[in-house]
């Protein structure tokens, strides 16, 4: 790669603003491009939601190193931050650090990355041609970039995945979108009036699905007009409960029998084996029919229905995908929900990460494709691989660690990554304060998912 060219970076959330940091130490140039408007702008929609894993797992050590000498406080590593925490004690601190804001470029997103000159039916002098971003940037500019390397760290916020079976969207569901709400929606505090005295529809199995109707339930004792529905694929929703009393993290037990409670008594109206066909909207309502017949009348629907990688944009380049989840080809059976959760999944850098396309790597959330077992510290060794190969340090590209407790920091959701969601305090205000000196295993509220180890039946 060109040296004298700098190396492009998608996304300013936690992985991407690591990349940058760990670029930097390697004396590489980051240009950093950010579709919204700050730093960590997908966790903003979800500043609500308390992550399972606690801070110690979600601060990467190059941007602490760039943090320190601005006179930053590091969070008391036990504690389990909100979404909301993540982004205001560290994301948006790093953001500002001299070295970071100079160039990080927000409201620029990024529409296609290619090599400059060719598509990629190219061979000649591939590996050696620097690559193009195009970027649309604010007021409509768009400007392609050149640079010698890209590191797309775009997560999968942006493209959840359809409520229709078979991968596919029902019928009539983008004519329906008013009517669909974001995939974690604040419902007792910014998005109250969107549901409060509504009929709500919840749609998939996972963490998303629980929490969302754990809060609905609170929020109509307040509202009492409220109506709670909630529809799954699957057969029952036993998985979402987890198992009781007999629970290995009494937590995550806990809140599944509270879930199992509403339903039986009748708060939460459960219907089982509902495969979405069809949406069609009405001044009576929304429709949602199912492929058995079934109809069911909502004003609001939750998608909580996991999440996919965009890669539209990256149609120019050369990838080697996994053809089940569509992570890089070697990550992929490493990931397979089906066989691991995360803390199953083994360290894995830049050799795993890599392309038929040379230095282009993809990292974070968006490396696991369409599988919900990705942890932050994941992302952060990767991006220290990563950087490690982009200034030729192959020995240190190659020694990969991360030690993560299978149990106890993160449960996987089809709805998002492991790290979210989470509900309510995990941790009592008198076991926050006594975790100064120890870093016991942080308290996991949850769910199991089901299958073998992590995929949602949704």
């Amino acid at each position: 790669m060109d040296e004298n060219l700098p190396v492009a970076v998608i996304g300013a959330g936690p992985i991407g603003l690591a990349a940058a940091a760990h670029l930097l130490e390697r004396g590489l140039e980051p240009m950093i491009f950010e579709a919204g408007p700050s730093a960590g702008a997908a966790i903003e929609q979800w500043r609500h939601i308390r992550l399972f894993s606690p801070w110690r797992f979600n601060l990467d050590a190059a941007a602490v190193r760039l943090l320190e000498p601005t006179g930053w406080e590091s969070p008391r590593l036990t504690a389990l931050p909100y979404g909301g925490e993540l982004i205001d004690n560290y994301l948006a601190p790093l953001a500002a650090t001299p070295e970071i804001a100079a160039r990080l470029q927000t409201g620029s997103k990024v529409a296609a990355v290619t090599r400059k000159g060719m598509d990629k039916t190219h061979v000649r002098h591939r590996d050696t041609t620097p690559f193009i971003v195009r970027v649309e940037h604010a007021a409509g500019e768009v400007r392609d970039h050149t640079v010698s390397a890209v590191i797309d760290a775009s997560g999968t916020w942006s493209t959840r995945n359809p409520l229709g079976t078979s991968g596919l969207p029902a019928i009539g569901e983008d004519r329906a979108a008013a009517r669909i709400s974001s995939p974690l929606p604040d419902v007792s505090g910014r998005d109250r009036d969107s549901f409060a005295g509504r009929r709500v529809l919840v749609v998939g199995a996972g963490h998303s699905a629980a929490n969302t109707l754990i809060n609905l339930a609170d929020l109509a004792k307040e509202e009492p007009e409220t109506r709670i529905l909630w529809a799954v694929r699957g057969a029952s929703a036993e998985k979402v409960y987890g198992g009781g009393d007999a629970d290995g993290l009494p937590a995550r037990g806990q809140l599944g029998a509270r879930l199992r409670r509403l339903v039986e008594t009748g708060k939460v109206e459960l219907h089982t084996g509902f495969g979405i066909s069809s949406f069609a909207d009405s001044e009576q309502g929304l429709t949602v029919a199912s492929v058995d017949g079934r109809a069911l009348v909502t004003d609001v629907v939750v998608p909580c229905t996991g999440f996919r990688p965009d890669l539209d944009m990256l149609r120019e380049l050369r990838l080697n995908l996994d053809p089940a989840v569509e992570a890089p080809m070697e990550l992929g059976p490493l990931i397979d929900p089906e066989f691991h959760s995360c803390g199953t999944v083994p360290p894995h850098g830049a050799k795993v990460l890599a392309h038929p396309e040379k230095d282009f790597y993809i990292v974070g959330m968006k490396s696991y494709g369409r599988a919900p077992t990705f942890l932050m510290a994941t992302g952060y060794e990767q991006v220290r691989s990563v950087a490690a190969a982009l200034a030729g340090d192959q020995a240190a590209a190659d020694t990969v660690h991360l030690e993560l407790p299978e149990t106890g920091v993160c449960s996987s959701d089809a709805g998002s990554s492991c790290d979210v969601p989470a509900v309510a305090a995990a941790l009592t205000e008198e076991e926050q304060a006594s975790g100064c000196c120890s870093v016991p295993e942080p308290v996991l509220i949850g769910f199991p998912t089901g299958l073998a180890h992590g995929r949602s039946g949704g």
